[in-house]
Order: structure tokens, then C-alpha cells, then sequence
């Protein structure tokens, strides 16, 4: 039985590594085509062994800063305001809901139904008619519409777990709502909180379709910065490997030091 045991157990942990190398392997060739020649990135069959060279990074840095400033603002602009927007909807439909609480819920997660395509030329022409083309407020408005039904979804998940006694005990000192949302919901939804907003920083610095659509040059994210090295010569696979791994690096350190408030957030509240 312990045999079993132990045979199990290591095949589930080769196949967790067999999965865990399936999805690095592309981050890899990455990475290794952004030191490469465009020669030796083109080449068949691939080059495994070859002298490292910098010169794609020297040529993607030229206009990678501005369009990380711009990643960075729409990004984290964009997860501040959905906060401000959401954990009062959130802690409303949580702790105070109404008939129609679970409709309102359903409404704002179909909002994500629709295809970004089906709504891009009315979203186009009222930037138009506003001056939001191509400006951070215009994109920050954009990723916090994106990500406004998921933190009040994920935030309203984690603060209906939260037991309802402690609000009532609150009420029996004299506690008014606010005081009941600053100083019980948010603090015990601490964990909730981290998790959604490293999930909404991903989301807002990932979004592709509606920066190449909205914006051009003078707010344009790291998501058009890669687009540009795509030109009428051809497509440069060493400088686009390059830009692309300069693009994906912080968010990958980030997402690997909060990997324990992410595990933790995610998990908060699963278990009674």
C-alpha cells in the first residue's frame, strides 16, 4: 500500500514538472532568442548554442521607458480607482443586500461577456468626441471599466465570508456603516484585497486590444511598444524576443514576490 502510495505520489510530481516545463518552455525560447542574432533566431533547425549579444536590448530600450511610465500609470491608476469603485459596491452587496443584490452581481460579470470587438467603434468615437484618444486618463478609464466587476466580485466573495456577528457586535457599540466598512470589512479582507489587485495590475499591463485601438504615441503602454517591431521589412524575431522579455520582467518579479499574499488571498475564505 505504501508502494502505491509512493508510486502516485511521484508520478503526480512528474507530471506537475512535465506541466510546469510545458508552460516555462516558451518564456525560455524567449529569452533565448532575445540574445540571438536575428540570423540565428530565423535559423532552422534552432541554434542552441551561441554568443550572447546585447545589441537587441540596445535597440528595444530606445522606446521602452516611455511606454513603461505609460504601462505603469494606466496599470496601477486603474487598479486604485476600480478599488475606490468597487469595495463600496462590493461591501454593500455583502453585508446590506438587497432583493436584487445577486441580479446587479450577474449584470456586471456579463459585462465581460461581450467580445472587445463588438463594442470597439461606439468606445472609439465617444473617445473621439471626448479628446480621450490617446491619453493615459482615456486608458485608465478603459482598464477600470475592465477590471471593475472582478473586484467587486472576487472583494464580495471575501467580505460575505466575513461572519455576520462581528457586524452585529459592532451595531451593539454604536458602530455607523462606515465606520463598519473602514474598520472590520477592509481590514479583514486584507488578503482579498492583495490577491485582487495583483490579479488587476496583471490584467491592466496584459490588455492588448483596446491600447493598440485607443491609443498611438503619447499614451501608448508596453503592449503597443512590442507592435513596433513589427514592420513593412518583415517581423525581427530578436528584437521582438528582446522587447517582449523586457515587457513581461516586472511583472513576473512582482507576481514572484507577492506569490504568498496572491496563494494566500486566493485561498482566503475557501476553507470554514
Amino acid at each position: 500500500m505504501k508502494a502505491q502510495i509512493r508510486l502516485r505520489n511521484t508520478l503526480l510530481t512528474l507530471v506537475t514538472y512535465l506541466i510546469a516545463a510545458a508552460f516555462l518552455f516558451p518564456l525560455v525560447w524567449m529569452f533565448m532568442a532575445a540574445f540571438k542574432t536575428e540570423a540565428q533566431a530565423f535559423a532552422t533547425p534552432p541554434v542552441f548554442i551561441f554568443t550572447p549579444t546585447l545589441e537587441n536590448f540596445e535597440k528595444a530600450m530606445g522606446s521602452y521607458f516611455p511606454a513603461l511610465r505609460n504601462s505603469l500609470i494606466a496599470a496601477v491608476g486603474s487598479t486604485v480607482l476600480a478599488f475606490i469603485l468597487g469595495l463600496p459596491a462590493a461591501f454593500a452587496l455583502a453585508v446590506y443586500p438587497t432583493r436584487r443584490a445577486q441580479n446587479v452581481l450577474t449584470w456586471m460579470l456579463s459585462t465581460k461577456f461581450m467580445p472587445a470587438v463588438g463594442v470597439i467603434v461606439p468606445l472609439f468615437l465617444i473617445y473621439r468626441n471626448l479628446d480621450l484618444l490617446d491619453t493615459l486618463p482615456g486608458l485608465i478609464l478603459m482598464y477600470t471599466t475592465m477590471n471593475l466587476p472582478l473586484v467587486v466580485w472576487m472583494m464580495h466573495s471575501y467580505m460575505t465570508e466575513i461572519p455576520y456577528a462581528i457586524y452585529e457586535a459592532a451595531k451593539v457599540d454604536g458602530a455607523t456603516v462606515a465606520q463598519e466598512f473602514f474598520g472590520i470589512a477592509l481590514p479583514l479582507s486584507t488578503p482579498g484585497m492583495a490577491a485582487t489587485a495583483l490579479l488587476c495590475l496583471i490584467f491592466a499591463w496584459n490588455e492588448v486590444f483596446f491600447a493598440l485601438n485607443l491609443t498611438s504615441s503619447d499614451a501608448a503602454p508596453l503592449s503597443v511598444f512590442i507592435g513596433e517591431f513589427k514592420t513593412s521589412q518583415g517581423l525581427f524575431w530578436a528584437q521582438l524576443s528582446a522587447a517582449a522579455t523586457l515587457v513581461v520582467l516586472p511583472v513576473l518579479i512582482f507576481g514572484w514576490i507577492a506569490q504568498r499574499q496572491l496563494v494566500r488571498g486566493l485561498s482566503f475564505g475557501a476553507v470554514k
